[in-house]
């Protein structure tokens, strides 16, 4: 059975391996993470457009074969 010394020991190199793989990471500046939010959004409010306009002329089509 495991003790408790060799949970804490478990966590803390989780934790050590966790803040190196944080250092790996290709953080974003800020003038680029507001670029990709702006083309996250228009791309969204484009294909959330057309999804409505297909399920509007869907709706009246099938309204007027039912």
């Amino acid at each position: 059975m495991a003790g408790v010394s060799e949970y804490i020991a478990q966590g803390r190199e989780f934790f050590s391996e966790a803040v190196a793989e944080l250092k790996k990471v290709y953080w974003p500046a800020r003038n680029e993470t507001l670029a990709f939010t702006a083309v996250v959004v228009v791309v969204v409010t484009f294909v959330s457009a057309y999804l409505g306009v297909v399920d509007w002329i869907l709706s009246i089509a099938l309204g007027l074969v039912f």
